[in-house]
């Protein structure tokens, strides 16, 4: 197997993941989570919108056929329910682990105006805080940052386009930490913002168009645009570097980690795949 990174954080690259069923194709792996069992769900643009998958890549289910306008990105909650966002739908729904939806933010086929900042224009991330609290990157048609309760009640809205501090271009995906911090991938602008969890600004992070990141055990995990996947301290300082080589991955558009510390890095367009990083 090929090797990746340096340290304490070495990656062997597992060759065909996942084994698809046969005449499978996903097509476009938008994202990926991981939920309480360590079963890897991947979303994709293809004919089978949610896949669930062992840590070996053996195939267990799938659903939401025929749901999705375009299923962006995805998160599983520690309840291992699971939100997806449908940028194309302008919808946020949360589903049980089978796939019943059991709330959604935002009105199906219903875009908001930019000029009225209410949820959603092509939502494309969301996560959730300690409490429950559920944050929305409102990217590809604004350039918002919702907050709502449990309940789905909007609390908090922030951001406006530009390029200073609480201003954006792509709020393309989102994550929150133990601490309430709000992280946010300012793709075009080239850097992670960093929040408090009622949206005043903290830092930033230079980063060439991240996509997406994923925080475990107080490691960041961040998905460049064109540079592969760096690791990082919750204070932005680089730990590893992974990939960035167009015959393992070069521009992951999701990631998400397993509880045993390998990663799954999700890739679109031309590359339609996942790779399965296994930590050694």
């Amino acid at each position: 197997m090929v090797r990746l990174g340096e340290g304490e954080y070495q990656y062997e690259v597992v060759p065909s993941w996942p084994k698809l069923p046969k005449y499978w194709e996903l097509g476009d792996c938008t994202n990926g989570a991981v939920n309480s069992q360590g079963e890897v769900h991947i979303t994709s643009r293809g004919a089978h919108p949610l896949t669930i998958w062992d840590v070996n890549g053996n195939f267990i289910s799938s659903w939401g056929e025929g749901t999705f306008g375009d299923p962006h990105q995805v998160f599983i909650g520690p309840d291992d329910h699971v939100w997806i966002t449908d940028d194309l739908e302008h919808v946020v729904t949360r589903y049980t682990p089978g796939g019943e939806a059991t709330m959604e933010l935002g009105t199906r086929g219903r875009p908001r105006a930019a000029f009225v900042r209410k949820p959603f224009n092509m939502p494309a991330g969301v996560g959730l805080g300690p409490g429950g609290e559920v944050f929305v990157a409102d990217g590809y048609g604004q350039y918002l940052v919702h907050k709502f309760s449990p309940e789905g009640e909007l609390l908090l809205t922030w951001g406006r386009q530009g390029t200073g501090p609480g201003e954006f271009d792509t709020v393309h995906n989102i994550a929150v930490d133990q601490e309430s911090r709000v992280y946010i991938c300012d793709r075009s602008n080239n850097r992670i913002q960093v929040f408090d969890s009622e949206g005043q600004y903290l830092t930033q992070w230079d980063i060439p168009g991240p996509n997406d990141l994923w925080i475990q055990d107080n490691i960041a995990y961040v998905a460049e645009g064109g540079q592969g996947v760096s690791l990082r301290t919750l204070d932005g300082e680089v730990i590893a570097r992974l990939g960035g080589d167009e015959t393992i991955f070069k521009s992951g558009h999701g990631i998400c980690v397993d509880p045993q510390g390998s990663i799954y890095v999700t890739e679109i367009i031309r590359n339609q795949r996942v790779t399965k990083l296994q930590r050694v």
